[in-house]
């Protein structure tokens, strides 16, 4: 049975995207942090400010108390190649260093970490390489898997690796190499054929130096990963075009500027992951002078303010987004933002986790995991020492 979570702590909190799930999931945020004054008054706005510390966490982290999940969206800078470590990148000096002293220090039973797809591949996959080595010294074994905004009635998308680390040092751990949280059972097919089971298929940690799939589980520095071929859980896709505002006063339309730069641009018409291209000045997805359309899904929103002025063809007007649109594209209530001025509504969701993707994850937590049972006759080896 899965050990009962009762409260979590958010690092780099942000708007609050964990905090929604979490709230959704009953669990009590019991201590928040971001750097981010902006952020930090929507924050209040939403949550109310007796759980929430602005300021560097690097300065406060040891207040933090004892909780069962900790949650963080974290920066991904890539490391440092000085000081290297068992022929690993060195993670001392950068914020993720935090997560770990606070997993030392509280030793929840779970994490939920979130970050961009990029940090599969990042410096053929050592980035992420360290990221396990240093999760799995200290005790959790950790799982991971590449999820999109549209799996989650999200018209974006939006492409996010998701950790999910629990807690095993000390126990019996042929009891939890077996059970998997971030697959279907019909995932679970695919990496049983791919021989998981089979132990002396981890690959250690420290020799990996190409991407990463996008799925996976690691162990203390050894690893066994496998793509996916499909997300199986039968959410229903929405329509990029379902979420639009009707009657968007003029403040938000370009259409003279589009229709005078179309001269220049080239006609693209077609779909690029979901994603409908109308036009473009180098006839790409997203190089140049794009106009998207509405008829598949929306482009991953972005923190980058020039993104937030991208065309849009409307009916018969260009403009841009509104930042409701931009709340309803990440699932946030269509006013979450409203306690800052509009011009910053766009970096705070462009920067934040999508509450649904979260709340999923956070679901595989509390539920029991998926049992994948050794073949007959077969005796599970544990290659780790």
């Amino acid at each position: 049975m899965t050990k009962k979570i009762f409260n979590a702590v958010e690092l780099f909190c942000g708007i609050g995207g964990f905090r929604i799930a979490a709230d959704a999931e009953g669990l009590a945020t019991i201590w928040a942090n971001d750097n981010c004054q902006k952020a930090g008054k929507v924050y209040g706005d939403r949550f109310g400010i007796d759980h929430f510390h602005l300021g560097d966490i690097r300065a406060i982290w040891q207040e933090i108390p004892p909780h069962d999940l900790l949650t963080a969206g974290f920066p991904c800078q890539p490391f440092s190649s000085a000081g290297k470590k068992q022929g690993l990148r060195d993670a001392r000096g950068h914020l993720f260093e935090i997560i770990i002293e606070v997993l030392q220090k509280n030793t929840p039973q779970f994490f939920i970490l979130e970050n961009v797809k990029r940090i599969l591949s990042m410096e053929s996959g050592c980035h992420f390489a360290t990221i396990l080595s240093q999760l799995t010294r200290i005790g959790y074994k950790v799982e991971w898997r590449l999820l999109n905004a549209i799996y989650f009635g999200l018209p974006q998308n939006r492409e996010r690796v998701l950790l999910v680390g629990e807690l095993v040092k000390g126990r019996q751990i042929n009891d939890y190499l077996s059970k998997i949280r971030l697959a279907s059972e019909e995932d679970i097919y695919e990496i049983d054929k791919e021989g998981f089971l089979e132990t002396e298929n981890w690959l250690k940690l420290e020799k990996q130096n190409r991407k990463f799939p996008g799925w996976g589980m690691a162990f203390e520095e050894k690893f066994f990963a496998a793509d996916l071929t499909k997300f199986s859980e039968g959410i229903k896709l929405v329509p990029f075009k379902t979420i639009i505002e009707s009657n968007v006063n003029g403040s938000f339309d370009l259409t003279e500027s589009t229709i005078a730069r179309l001269a220049n641009s080239s006609p693209v018409n077609r779909f690029v992951n979901g994603v409908e291209i109308l036009y473009n000045q180098k006839g790409g997805a997203r190089m140049g002078y794009t106009v998207f359309g509405i008829g598949g899904i929306a482009p991953t929103l972005t923190s980058t303010t020039s993104r937030h002025y991208e065309r849009y063809k409307i009916g018969d007007k260009y403009r841009r987004l509104t930042d409701v649109e931009y709340a309803r594209l990440q699932g946030f209530p269509d006013d979450h933002c409203s306690a800052v001025a509009r011009r910053y509504r766009y970096i705070l969701y462009g920067n934040a986790v999508p509450p649904p993707m979260v709340r999923w994850t956070l679901q595989k937590i509390t539920g029991e995991p998926k049992q994948l049972s050794p073949p007959k006759y077969h005796q599970l080896r544990i290659p780790f020492s």
